[in-house]
């Protein structure tokens, strides 16, 4: 039986012959690998709606994909291993109480810090949004500036770990707006203060770390894959915290995100299927451990397997306790109304009561269009 399995390109060398050894050595079915190098999605979404190629892909679950019934439900397949990930990750593979989706690897965002920066000034790593924002105006001074968290002045990278320091989200219940409520503004607001000991106008944006290597800032929030790089220039000289709490009911967050294991609804051998994915991203934790940790510094899916990557300990605890993800209901389009209202706030002092009211509404309507 022949199974057809695509990727997107990744662009760590070794991934894709990895792939394709993983494929090989499964022997219910031969499979047949195909890296897709130009415009992944767009060709992922006109083959899921032309026929039953590919039967396997990696992406993300939309509700869009599951509306249109292009996706086969794999709760029978991730049951006896639910607990073995965070929730939330697993929150963001499901709609309307379905999983459709196996996490294959994930990629997290941090705060990192520099170390002799804070001693230096005086300041602990902070552990509450007030705490962030008195160390960050302490530390800009002498050309360095306290935090960067992106020329936006941290509105895309911020907004959902803001939502969470509050203990708001996205979307709660799985059907409503879950910032509308006075909390947004008081913590939306918090970003406008950090306003002056934010670096802006950096020749790279947050997911590139050189503005915290070349000590242009002293707290940086970038994606955690950046670690060996940082490592390699200021050695032990850094810390990693996960986005601070704003009061006592919030809570600290790292984003998680990851490209996900589906199988297509109009696959000839939907069974057949489904016994790979679960062979190769359930079954088989040593190409797990493999796929997430030696092409790139990333982190595997399942929390026992993430447990033995010894490199990835303080990572892997700030996961466990503290991953959040955003779900399939939270859309670009959602993004876009909360992101854009967050920047308004941050940079130009905006009222912030007004736009999130705006935001809210926005969302509403995009829900609304979601659940019609």
């Amino acid at each position: 039986m022949d199974l057809a399995q695509w990727y997107h390109p990744y662009p760590e060398a070794g991934v894709q012959e990895a792939v394709t050894r993983y494929a090989a050595a499964y022997q219910k079915s031969k499979v047949a690998v195909q890296w897709n190098p130009d415009d992944y999605e767009t060709k992922l979404n006109a083959a899921l709606q032309a026929g039953p190629v590919p039967d396997v892909f990696e992406g993300q679950v939309t509700v869009d994909r599951v509306r249109q019934n292009l996706l086969v439900p794999l709760d029978d397949v991730v049951g006896p291993v639910r607990g073995d990930f965070n929730p939330s990750v697993l929150a963001a593979q499901t709609v309307d109480g379905k999983t459709y989706g196996i996490p294959q690897a994930l990629d997290t965002q941090v705060l990192f810090y520099r170390k002799s920066f804070l001693q230096e000034a005086g300041v602990q790593p902070p552990q509450t949004l007030d705490e962030l924002v008195d160390a960050a105006k302490k530390l800009s001074k002498d050309g360095v500036k306290g935090l960067f968290a992106g020329n936006d002045a941290g509105a895309a990278a911020l907004a959902g770990p803001l939502l969470w320091s509050a203990g708001l989200d996205y979307v709660k219940d799985g059907k409503s707006v879950g910032f509308d409520d006075p909390r947004t503004a008081t913590v939306f607001a918090k970003l406008h203060e950090l306003n002056g000991s934010l670096l802006l106008g950096a020749s790279t944006d947050w997911p590139d770390p050189l503005p915290f290597i070349d000590g242009l800032t002293a707290m940086q929030w970038t994606w955690l894959w950046n670690l060996p790089k940082i490592q390699d220039t200021v050695k032990d000289d850094f810390g990693v915290l996960a986005f601070p709490r704003l009061d006592a009911a919030g809570a600290p967050s790292v984003p998680v995100s990851g490209l996900s294991a589906m199988v297509h609804s109009k696959s000839l051998n939907p069974n057949a299927a489904k016994d790979f994915v679960k062979w190769l991203w359930l079954e088989r934790t040593d190409f797990q451990q493999e796929f997430a940790t030696k092409f790139g510094f990333h982190l595997p899916a399942r929390l026992s397997v993430l447990d033995k990557v010894a490199a990835a300990a303080d990572a892997a605890k700030l996961v466990k306790e503290n991953g959040r993800a955003a779900g399939p209901l939270w859309t670009p389009t959602a993004n876009t109304a909360l992101v854009d209202a967050l920047g308004r706030i941050a940079r130009d002092g905006a009222d912030p009561v007004a736009e999130t009211k705006a935001a809210v509404e926005a969302v509403k309507a995009e829900l609304g269009r979601l659940s019609a």
